[in-house]
């Protein structure tokens, strides 16, 4: 006979307001095995978890079941209460009667009370079948890999770094900084991008315990919280970074020209180039694309003239191996193809641009010298029109979502046009106007008071050129009336969307993506700097759009969460893992491939499948597709399935 104890939660109304909770707790009162049958208003409250604890004491209790929320929620809390009283952990089952019950069922309130006692019913059949299992420890790689060298990157790794730590800290470009670099100035406060921001990347870059990892990507990725093995391809720069001085004498002599990926297509680059004037590390690379010597043969000036022999052209890329403990994804964002508009002319007339374009035409090291003039002409625009929600909010063209920061650097680009041309107009048209950090409101209230910008509520239906000028029609839906502008040049506020590679990425990692393809949080209000896979943390807009306020707390986050690991003597892992009956086994290999989470491998010599403890997530993966049935998860046999199954019908 075992003595199992019952608590119900009224989760406030959330399970009370649908359940009969003393109808529910009646009818536990005389069940078999339940020693006792109680209940709280919030039990995972201190209250409520004491209630549990002398519970356990006082009556010697076998199990605990806790039927409350999902056990995505709680189950750790009800877990820690039972072990300060004594109990095993692993002896604690949630009866999830809220989200697969009472918030399905409000309507239906007779059913949902006889649908809570059926899942306890079966919760307590599995409790009762449950062993006592001890966590597994093993030991820690105390390096951290940090995957995109962004102001998110910088600032997590950093933060490790300064804890003591090594960092490896990797860039698909070839030098940090991420797309604030690219910025000129930045909201609510104007300051300096570069002056923001220079100070973090130098620091990063002479930081003892950051190894940078510039123009690399990470290539395959295995292993387990705590130990990874990573491989990073470094490509091929036909620059010897360990020689250069980065005098830029190669880029002042360079012949070819080619369009400048860094001022987004305005400007012009040379074939061996530095990304930008603030540059950490401050280290050319040759495109081979625009290069004479690759695309014909023939001029290697920059081999000529270089004063310590860096040029290389044979130079190959590199797969450099690391092992690390933990892993922070900072992969930041990419803004929509602006193609995928054509009613408002991207692409086709050249005054219509994007609002990284007119970050680099109002930054003092752009194109233009920081003078806002138009692509086409080069003439100063005296109308300008800036457009939000061009693709957020948007289902039409699959973006629903706000992409949060176009409210508000939008108005920043009026407001810094009309620094820069006091006589000039703006309009700004918009959807809803969304200041939601502090000192947001603020800023838009002053722009449009000081800076007499004009907000047309409203969308753009079409943008056509018209001479000269770009003939914008829209409506004002707060008048009613259509609007016609004949702008000299429109910015478009377009969609933040995941970096380019990221599903990519995350399938290396082993983790998930949402239907967008940013990087899934564990847990969107709990745990939003935890990915899905142990050991792998979330910054910025890696896993959703933000400002860089945010992005910095995140990035602040994500590696509190990395130092938390790494303050641990040894990893300890849920013991709810799968396990090998031998003598079933046949050793087919089948489960070997059926594990999505490399954690599986026939033995050489008996030819038994052995699961690596540390790799294993507990999927049940390889227990549906064993043949013999020789898998199993630690207590969730078939035989107990079987009886809570039994037990429900």
């Amino acid at each position: 006979m075992k003595k199992i104890g019952l608590f119900i939660c009224h989760c406030g109304s959330n399970i009370a307001g649908t359940v009969d909770i003393a109808k529910v707790k009646g009818y536990f009162s005389e069940y078999d095995d339940i020693e006792i049958s109680d209940d709280y208003k919030y039990m995972c409250s201190e209250p409520g978890q004491k209630k549990l604890r002398d519970a356990i004491k006082e009556r010697e209790l076998d199990g605990v079941v806790v039927a409350c929320c999902s056990p995505r929620m709680h189950e750790i809390t009800f877990r820690n209460a039972a072990v300060s009283a004594g109990l095993n952990p692993y002896k604690v089952e949630i009866a999830n009667i809220r989200e697969q019950c009472s918030w399905v069922h409000q309507k239906e309130k007779d059913k949902a009370t006889e649908k809570a006692i059926a899942i306890i019913k079966t919760m307590i059949e599995k409790v009762k079948r449950d062993e006592p299992l001890q966590p597994i420890e093993f030991n820690i790689t105390k390096r951290a890999l940090v995957i995109g060298g962004g102001i998110a990157g910088i600032t997590a790794a950093i933060d490790i770094a300064n804890a003591g730590y090594e960092v490896i800290l990797v860039e698909k470009r070839h030098s940090i900084g991420g797309k604030m670099l690219e910025l000129s100035e930045t909201f609510p406060t104007l300051d300096c991008a570069q002056c923001t921001l220079t100070p973090k990347t130098v620091e990063a870059g002479r930081h003892p315990k950051i190894k940078l990892l510039v123009y690399s990507e990470v290539e395959e990725v295995k292993g387990y919280i705590g130990n990874f093995d990573v491989k990073i391809r470094r490509k091929a720069s036909y620059v010897d970074w360990t020689k250069c001085t980065g005098c830029g004498l190669c880029q002042e002599k360079c012949p070819a020209k080619t369009e400048s990926e860094f001022d987004h297509g305005l400007g012009e680059r040379k074939a061996i180039y530095t990304l930008s004037p603030q540059a950490v590390p401050n280290k050319p690379i040759i495109d081979k694309n625009s290069c004479r010597f690759f695309r014909e043969g023939k001029c290697r000036v920059c081999e000529k003239i270089c004063p310590v022999q860096a040029i290389n052209y044979e130079m190959k890329d590199e797969i450099i191996e690391e092992k690390v403990g933990a892993i922070i994804v900072a992969t930041g964002y990419d803004i929509l193809e602006t193609e995928k508009i054509p009613e408002y002319g991207y692409g086709m007339y050249k005054d219509v641009i994007d609002g990284l374009q007119f970050e680099r035409l109002n930054s003092a090291s752009g194109p233009t010298g920081g003078e806002i003039r138009r692509p086409s002409d080069g003439k100063v625009p005296k109308e300008v029109v800036f457009i939000k929600c061009v693709g957020s909010r948007d289902p039409e063209k699959g973006i629903p979502y706000c992409s949060r920061i176009c409210c508000m650097y939008l108005g920043k680009h009026a407001r810094l046009y009309k620094h820069k041309v006091p006589d000039g107009q703006a309009y700004l048209f918009y959807m809803d106007i969304r200041s939601f950090g502090k000192g947001y409101e603020e800023f838009i209230q002053q722009s449009m008071e000081e800076a007499n910008l004009l907000y047309i509520r409203g969308r753009v239906a079409r943008i056509m050129q018209e001479g000269d000028k770009l003939v914008v029609w829209g409506v004002d839906t707060l008048s009613g009336r259509k609007v016609e502008i004949k702008a000299d040049m429109v910015v478009l506020g377009t969609a933040v969307i995941p970096s380019g590679g990221a599903k990519e990425l995350a399938k290396i990692l082993r983790t998930s993506t949402d239907e967008y393809g940013f990087f899934s949080e564990a847990h969107i209000k709990l745990k939003p700097v935890e990915s899905m896979t142990g050991g792998i943390y979330l910054a910025g807009c890696a896993q959703a759009p933000k400002d860089i306020p945010d992005t910095v707390a995140q990035a602040g986050a994500a590696a509190a969460k990395v130092l938390s690991l790494f303050g641990q003597e040894k990893m300890v892992q849920e013991p709810l893992i799968a396990c090998v009956d031998a003598d079933l086994c046949s050793g087919c290999g089948i489960c070997v491939t059926a594990c999505p989470f490399d954690a599986r491998m026939l033995d050489d010599e008996s030819k038994i499948s052995i699961v690596n403890e540390a790799l294993c997530q507990g999927c049940g993966a390889c227990v549906s597709a064993c043949p013999n049935k020789a898998c199993q998860l630690r207590n969730a046999s078939p035989q107990t399935y079987m009886a809570m199954v039994d037990r429900y019908l």
